[in-house]
């Protein structure tokens, strides 16, 4: 597959709350911010990808990669591990589609309890093939105000 080949697979990536992929479809809740507060987040990536017809029955890969402002990946836990979720997709090309049609891959990655620091920008960059795609850059606020009270 060439760097041309990626390009060709269309991509969005909206950042939300919560994601389910079901039946070729993406659910999405609370989707579309770019701020949030710091600290343990449940955060998710609802991705859709446009296969081209000729990319169709083959397997592809897919990495999402957690960054820094500058690209670097963010390390998290002890010890510290990168936040990476990656896997294999395959589109198949259902009887009758018509030659190029290009077909749908839906996908939504949950993360839970997600460690982000205060003041904070990041970036999730989505990988097919081993090629950059698409990202999508959030930044946090600074430390939280206490609760009235305490």
């Amino acid at each position: 597959m060439t760097p041309e080949d990626v390009e060709k697979m269309e991509t969005t990536m909206f950042l939300c709350d919560f994601a389910e992929a079901l039946n070729g479809k993406l659910y999405i809740m609370g989707g579309g911010w770019t701020i949030c507060a710091p600290g343990p987040r449940n955060l998710a990536l609802a991705i859709k990808v446009l296969v081209p017809w000729d990319k169709t029955n083959e397997k592809h890969k897919l990495k999402l990669i957690l960054q820094d402002k500058d690209g670097h990946t963010i390390d998290i836990g002890s010890p510290p591990r990168p936040v990476i979720s990656d896997g294999e997709f395959e589109v198949g090309r259902p009887p009758n589609t018509p030659k190029g049609a290009p077909l749908d891959f839906a996908i939504a990655i949950n993360f839970m309890a997600l460690p982000l620091e205060p003041d904070t920008q990041y970036r999730w960059q989505l990988e097919i093939d081993d090629k950059t795609t698409v990202g999508v850059s959030f930044r946090t606020i600074g430390n939280m105000p206490p609760p009235p009270g305490s």
